[in-house]
């Protein structure tokens, strides 16, 4: 197998490692990154929704720059909801401050009954700048 190129964002690599799993992984010319929540540094969620869906976009765009990449490389998107119905309309007005413009990348949305105490996250494939590819 061969070994994984990780990328870690700054300052948070010891959450990731005390949860055993990678923020992201570069292959083949993508960024696969990981469901990103609106964690604080400790790791303990954001109570307010709108805030906590900003701290996940934050924590997201920390991991695509340290991999040379910004939200425009964004070609796939899925995000995860707890009970939808009545949280998607906060949650989504905070899209357009990280989404750009058109063309938009592929969303997938799906309710979930359970995120480990968060109720938003984020997860996503990026197309890899050229000199950012291994």
């Amino acid at each position: 197998m061969t070994k994984r190129d990780v990328v870690f964002p700054a300052g948070r690599q010891a959450l990731y490692e005390r949860n055993r799993y990678s923020p992201a992984i570069r292959s083949n010319g993508f960024l696969f990154v990981s469901g990103q929540v609106g964690s604080r540094e400790d790791g303990s969620p954001e109570p307010d929704l709108e805030a906590q869906v900003r701290l996940a976009f934050h924590n997201l765009t920390s991991i695509l720059e340290a991999s040379g990449c910004t939200f425009d490389d964004v070609v796939d998107v899925t995000v995860f909801m707890v009970d939808p119905e009545s949280t998607f309309e906060t949650a989504w007005k905070v899209v357009p401050e990280f989404w750009g413009s058109a063309p938009h990348p592929t969303l997938t949305a799906v309710g979930v009954t359970w995120l480990y105490g968060f109720h938003f996250e984020i997860k996503v494939i990026a197309k890899l700048p050229e000199s950012a590819t291994a």
